[in-house]
């Protein structure tokens, strides 16, 4: 990704002085890149407070929670985007929580 307003979060982000703002960036860019690979409606990702995609080919849901749904934090959901962190050892955290089919994002990832 070459905007340049992704790429100096990303530089704060991996200098340890990533804002509020620049989480929210790199949240919502890396959603959509995951949109991108994997377009779709059966799998809600949410990264609370800053988005939440809908992704993967499959059932649709229409109404409530879906049948699939994956959360995690911020910093997580960026560390795994990247291929900084497995998806087992984001698993393993205990920080993510992942429950339904195709809730195993291992094939996608890093999506940069």
């Amino acid at each position: 990704m070459s905007d340049p307003a992704f790429q100096q979060a990303l530089q704060r982000y991996d200098d340890g002085t990533a804002e509020r703002a620049d989480l929210k960036l790199l949240t919502k860019e890396l959603l959509k890149l995951l949109v991108a690979k994997a377009p779709g409606h059966a799998v809600e990702v949410r990264v609370p407070p800053y988005g939440a995609v809908q992704c993967i080919e499959g059932p649709r849901h229409t109404r409530g929670t879906p049948g699939a749904v994956i959360e995690l934090p911020p910093d997580l959901w960026i560390d795994v985007a990247r291929g900084r962190t497995t998806w087992a050892d984001a698993r393993m955290t205990g920080k993510l929580r992942a429950s339904g089919e195709r809730t195993d994002l291992t094939a996608l990832l890093p999506l940069i």
